[in-house]
């Protein structure tokens, strides 16, 4: 199973266009859509995670590029100001992935960048607001 988080961007053209659904029957792909918006001028940004074998996954990608999606692979990032943190672990208690989490026995805050998903809900969740995730989307696919 080949599996990425991708983030899609709409343009006012496209942003009824219900390409997730094709990339399901046609592609035989799945998807976790862990973000989504539409913008004031009903251009829409989504984050979603999208698995399948990798000639589909290639292949859906390429059906979203033609159909005017502007796809970016996103890795995430994750910055903590370790003077504002204290490892209070309200952030794990939101974090749907477990990529945040209490490390024992020392009972600090750590953090698996390879389970993030980039939802964000963890930076809202920071009593200090000592922790800041962001998607980083300036990246070209490498499919090798």
């Amino acid at each position: 199973m080949y599996s990425k988080i991708l983030v899609l961007r709409f343009s006012t053209q496209t942003v009824h266009t219900p390409v997730v659904c094709t990339l399901v029957k046609k592609f035989d792909l799945t998807f976790n859509i862990l973000n989504a918006t539409i913008l004031p001028r009903k251009e829409g940004v989504m984050v979603l995670e999208l698995s399948g074998t990798k000639n589909n996954f290639k292949n859906g990608v390429q059906y979203l590029k033609n159909q005017g999606v502007d796809v970016k692979k996103a890795s995430q990032e994750i910055k903590r100001n370790d003077k504002k943190c204290t490892h209070c672990g309200a952030c794990t208690a939101v974090c749907p992935t477990g990529a945040l989490y209490i490390q024992r026995p020392e009972m600090l805050v750590a953090f698996d960048q390879k389970k993030c998903s980039v939802c964000e809900l963890c930076v809202p969740a920071c009593p200090p607001r000592a922790i800041e995730i962001r998607p980083k989307t300036g990246m070209a696919f490498d499919f090798s």
